[in-house]
């Protein structure tokens, strides 16, 4: 076989399938409601408490409901792509599995190796968030840390060292999922409730305090600041959507589980866009509650839902909402810990990462290997690297994988369109083609910083593909 036919062989879709039957490394123990779980979990969070106050005082008014709603259809059109190769191939490793079907060991390797730190730092900024609420908390009942644990180095707070309690969150999950997956499945679900619980919360009580006044003008005018940014009209509405894209993917996370469902081919479609559906109804709910209780200059703070409902003296749902912040992002740290790890364990059981990680634990039935080593990994990152500097990585790889699977599905129609599919991604191409636009879109919209890094760690998985993966893989020995 010679180089190039190296590099674009590909697994066909009747492999993965016959694999997918014969499988028996995990065992088979979530089903659909547990599965949205996971969904839900890894897309609510920043994006109801914090996101939608603080887009609509800088970017976008009261108007924030349609950047939510711009990039929920976005985010839709992967989510039904994602919803068809999910029941076609129910293999763990969800895009990197999907790509190396279609488009080949090479590109599904880049995606695979992509996503595998984009998941990592979205697990390491989300902690980092978390160690932000949990010290507030903290300090109100006056327990306080000493100041060199109580974040990472950065010159704008001398004395700070490591961030002590987001590592420990990270070592947690990572714990949590070392063990059954269906004791870390059941502990998401309930805290995954809770947060839904609190989303309602504001929705049930809110209502009754709107004020439509504060909606009115709906899309405040433009304005351009003195550094030639714009913020409001239609131009703030479209980068608030660039912004909360970020809030509105999560459902891959689940597809990585697929061998660890019990009945894939029927749930993991079902579960992908019940979660997408679910999490989107609650984001424009609370955006149009959030921006009619208060007035939208006033939610520029670090938790505007809680603040809004301080403003209206209802200091018991702020707690409320507080507290099931923290529970909440928990969910978050959940899911994509375990999209890593079991993304990790595809590239390792596919021959492209040293067979040592895919191994599966005889007693607890998990990936225990690459598991544990991301929760080492996430907890340095979230320990010594301030929030904006993680932050400003994170988007680029989710967002390439969405083209990936738009692409595939596309091509694969074309290909193969006598395949049994349980799940058909309806207006093909228009939907496909919408999910690739807008991912092109924001993609376009991300800082140099964000293609720096991708570009360096794109380089280095080319070195590991060409130095060992090309060799080990298990196609190579077919």
């Amino acid at each position: 076989m010679d180089f190039l036919s190296k590099l674009v062989r590909h697994k066909p879709v009747e492999m993965l399938q016959a694999e997918a039957g014969k499988r028996g490394d995990f065992r088979r123990v979530l089903g659909l409601w547990q599965l949205t779980a996971i969904g839900i979990g890894g897309i609510i969070g920043v994006g109801v408490f914090v996101l939608a106050g603080q887009q609509a005082a800088l970017n976008a008014g009261p108007a924030v409901v349609l950047s939510f709603l711009i990039a929920g259809i976005a985010s839709a059109a992967a989510a039904l792509c994602y919803a068809e190769f999910a029941g076609l191939i129910p293999v763990t490793g969800s895009a990197y599995t999907y790509g190396y079907a279609v488009l080949g060991e090479l590109a599904a390797w880049l995606i695979g190796w992509d996503l595998l730190l984009e998941y990592a730092l979205i697990v390491a900024v989300v902690a980092i968030g978390w160690s932000g609420y949990v010290q507030s908390a903290l300090d109100g009942v006056g327990i306080h840390l000493p100041l060199w644990a109580k974040g990472a180095m950065n010159p704008e707070k001398p004395g700070q060292v490591f961030d002590v309690i987001a590592a420990l969150i990270t070592l947690g999950v990572s714990a949590l999922l070392t063990f059954r997956t269906e004791w870390g499945a059941r502990f998401n679900t309930l805290v995954v409730a809770i947060k839904v619980a609190a989303v309602a919360l504001v929705i049930g009580v809110g209502v009754f305090y709107v004020n439509p006044s504060n909606w009115v003008p709906f899309i405040p005018e433009r304005v351009t600041g003195a550094n030639g940014v714009s913020h409001f009209g239609f131009s703030g509405v479209a980068t608030a959507a660039a912004v909360v894209f970020f809030a509105v993917f999560g459902y891959d996370t689940l597809t990585t589980a697929a061998e660890e469902s019990k009945n894939p081919q029927r749930d993991l479609p079902r579960a992908v866009l019940l979660s997408l559906g679910i999490s989107m109804a609650m984001y424009l709910a609370v955006s149009l509650v959030l921006t009619g209780i208060a007035h939208y200059d006033t939610l520029n703070t670090d938790a505007p839902v809680a603040d809004a409902f301080k403003g209206l003296g209802l200091h018991w749902v702020a707690l409320t909402v507080s507290v099931s912040a923290v529970f909440g992002l928990i969910s978050v740290l959940f899911a994509f810990m375990l999209g890593a790890s079991r993304i990790w364990y595809a590239l390792a059981r596919d021959g492209l990462l040293p067979g040592w990680f895919a191994h599966v634990h005889p007693r607890y039935g998990t990936p225990h290997r690459p598991t544990i080593a991301l929760g080492v990994f996430t907890a340095l990152v979230a320990g010594s690297t301030p929030i904006q500097k993680v932050a400003e990585l994170v988007n680029i790889g989710v967002l390439s994988a969405f083209i990936v699977i738009c692409s595939s599905v596309l091509i694969l129609r074309k290909r193969k369109p006598e395949l049994p599919r349980a799940f058909r991604t309806p207006l093909v191409p228009l939907v496909p083609l919408i999910g690739i636009g807008f991912s092109i879109w924001l993609l376009s919209e991300l800082p140099a910083i964000t293609w720096k890094v991708f570009l360096i760690w794109v380089s280095l998985g080319m070195v590991i593909y060409l130095g060992y993966g090309m060799r080990h893989s298990k196609l190579e020995k077919l």
